[in-house]
């Protein structure tokens, strides 16, 4: 039996410009998923303003992370899908977006000789705003991993890569673990994204054998003016400069790529918040990209394929 796995990330514009990026949030945003408004009143809103004043910003910050291979994301993306492929040679690997190219269909189609597909959201941490939005677009009968958020494996290559880094780097008095945040209201509709990331940076503290005051739990990304969950990143770094914390590391346990933000608004952003707040040095550690000991997590959670379930 031939087995496929197709990795899906969430998806990058297809060029640092406003003409590609207005074409990528038409997609990102237009789907019900992401923006739980109704559609009579936030499709003029996203065509009528967001489509129109964005772009231009978002293209200037995605010019400042665009490599000569491309986007970030893809690259590491596509990188991560090859090096998967050689570590698990009876196993056909793809990858592809949620949103933009190459897409899923794209990608399943690639995989149309497998007795067995298993789809792989990238996400460690499941929300039906990301997670559910890939389901809602696969066909019916496909597999599809639900979530790894407290898998050892992911739990030890986040370990290793901290590890690493602070071995070249020395540690900080301060790891400031930042999620992707989301509405408040998903997570009083029964979401379990809040309670899965606080278990990620439990197991991880844990194992880093960090003492409670070391470390912290932020979530950035928030869009639009309804209340999302809480701590912000930006309030916790603004806090920890003004307290004039001697070195900060943060962290990115949720993605698994490196993108826009981590590489802007974390890097970036991030750093002018603490240091004008009178903060120290400042460290935005890689995500997980090509590190082997995610790689080899990567292929321990394909294989035991935990949590999946039929669409």
């Amino acid at each position: 039996m031939l087995k496929g796995v197709l990795l899906v990330n969430l998806g990058t514009p297809a060029a640092p410009t406003p003409e590609a990026v207005r074409a990528y949030l038409a997609e990102f945003l237009g789907d019900p998923r992401v923006v739980e408004i109704p559609r009579l009143l936030w499709l003029p809103i996203l065509h009528g303003i967001v489509l129109r004043t964005r772009p231009a910003k978002s293209a200037a910050k995605y010019a400042q992370i665009w490599t000569d291979e491309g986007s970030p994301l893809m690259v590491h993306t596509r990188r991560q899908a090859e090096l998967l492929r050689a570590v698990l040679p009876q196993v056909q690997v793809e990858f592809a977006m949620r949103y933009g190219a190459p897409s899923i269909s794209s990608g399943l189609e690639k995989l149309a000789g497998c007795d067995d597909i298993l789809v792989v959201p990238m996400y460690p941490q499941f929300a039906r705003s990301t997670t559910e939005s890939i389901r809602d677009v696969l066909p019916k009968g496909t597999r599809m991993l639900e979530d790894f958020h407290d898998h050892p494996a992911y739990i030890s290559a986040l370990a290793a890569l901290v590890r690493g880094d602070w071995s070249a780097h020395g540690r900080p008095d301060v790891l400031v673990m930042s999620f992707h945040g989301l509405p408040q209201r998903s997570i009083e509709r029964g979401d379990p994204y809040f309670h899965q990331c606080m278990r990620t940076a439990d197991l991880l503290s844990q194992a880093l054998g960090l003492e409670q005051k070391r470390f912290g739990v932020g979530f950035q990304s928030r869009f639009g003016p309804a209340q999302w969950i809480r701590p912000y990143t930006s309030d916790i770094l603004a806090r920890l400069g003004a307290e004039r914390t001697r070195k900060v590391d943060v962290l990115c346990p949720g993605f698994v790529a490196d993108c826009l933000e981590t590489l802007e608004e974390i890097a970036i952003e991030g750093r002018e918040i603490f240091q004008h707040a009178g903060g120290g040095d400042y460290r935005a550690l890689p995500c997980l990209n090509e590190h082997p000991a995610w790689i080899g997590a990567l292929a321990k959670i394909v294989l035991e394929n935990p949590a999946s379930a039929p669409t």
